[in-house]
């Protein structure tokens, strides 16, 4: 089987669980990430992002550009997008130990210069890219 994953760059192989049809998946939705965080969102280690002010995304497949290399990208099921304060993210996401209110918003300022704490912000959470498998899609045909 072939899948196409996005757009005509974004190409990927699988098995032939589907009895050797053809199946195309449009992913109309992307995000960039860093070069250095771009590993772990492949590995699964990184399975949400906080953003603010950026394109509306929303449950389904959605694609990551490495921002360094956009050739090199990833395919992720968001499951989950809340909109809440940026003083309430650390907590909603259980890392509040790690990422207290004044790391939060400098390594948010790294990004956007002009966030405050009390910005609403949107936490995307995501399946691991090998949770995201297209063979659950039904399809036509």
């Amino acid at each position: 089987m072939f899948l196409r994953l996005g757009f005509a760059h974004c190409e990927q192989s699988s098995g032939s669980a589907r009895g050797g049809k053809s199946v195309t998946v449009i992913v109309e939705q992307e995000l960039s990430v860093v070069a250095r965080l771009f590993p772990s969102v492949v590995s699964g280690v990184k399975r949400s992002t906080i953003r603010w002010r950026e394109a509306e995304i929303r449950p389904g497949l959605m694609r990551y550009l490495c921002l360094d290399d956009p050739s090199r990208t990833t395919v992720v099921r968001v499951i989950r997008v809340t909109s809440l304060p940026l003083a309430d993210a650390a907590a909603y996401l259980g890392i509040e130990d790690e990422w207290p209110p004044s790391v939060m918003l400098d390594g948010m300022r790294e990004h956007y210069p002009d966030i405050e704490l009390d910005d609403v912000v949107r936490v995307i959470e995501h399946l691991s890219p090998d949770e995201s498998s297209t063979e659950s899609i039904d399809t036509v045909g």
